[in-house]
């Protein structure tokens, strides 16, 4: 995974949007956002997945693959909704087994963009509480496998002052502050 901070020029959330300034993984565990490369297995076996997914707690998985294809007409309103800016409260894991994208997420104190670009074999862990957001990159294509502690579910909110006041949001700041 390659890390930095986004130019925040207008444009299509697509492009690269390359600052040119890096951003070291010790800033990204600062903020929580955890990573590794796990290279894609070629038999299907997932030993390395199923051995974090043990060691973090993950009890269910599934895989989304987002394409034109795919998503057909609602396409171009699924990518507005996944960048739009929001939250979870529970962990946000993904395992690109295909293609590639790109998750944007808030630093803090500074509230700037760091874009993290991901490709097959990246695994990214986002704490509750981070506000980010998510799109393709221009080969319009990924395949993810998704890592749930518990049922699966994706619900986003939204920032606004009520979700800057969410207990998981509240939680999340008080962690960062003593890393």
């Amino acid at each position: 995974m390659r890390a930095y901070y986004f130019d925040n020029l207008s444009g299509d959330q697509r492009a690269p949007h390359d600052s040119g300034n890096q951003v070291d993984s010790s800033v990204l565990e600062k903020i929580g956002v955890l990573h590794w490369h796990i290279p894609v297995p070629t038999d299907g076996k997932y030993t390395a997945i199923d051995a974090v997914a043990r060691e973090r707690d993950y009890k269910n998985r599934d895989i989304i693959t987002i394409t034109k294809e795919g998503l057909g007409d609602s396409y171009e309103s699924k990518l507005k909704i996944f960048y739009e800016e929001h939250m979870h409260e529970d962990e946000e894991i993904r395992y690109i087994l295909e293609g590639s994208g790109y998750f944007d997420v808030r630093s803090h104190p500074a509230d700037d963009w760091i874009r993290c670009s991901v490709v097959a074999g990246d695994l990214l862990v986002l704490p509750p509480g981070i506000y980010h957001r998510f799109t393709l990159d221009e080969k319009n294509t990924i395949k993810a496998m998704r890592l749930f502690k518990d049922e699966p579910k994706w619900t986003p909110y939204n920032r606004s002052d009520a979700t800057d006041a969410n207990p998981y949001r509240q939680e999340y700041l008080k962690w960062i502050a003593v890393v």
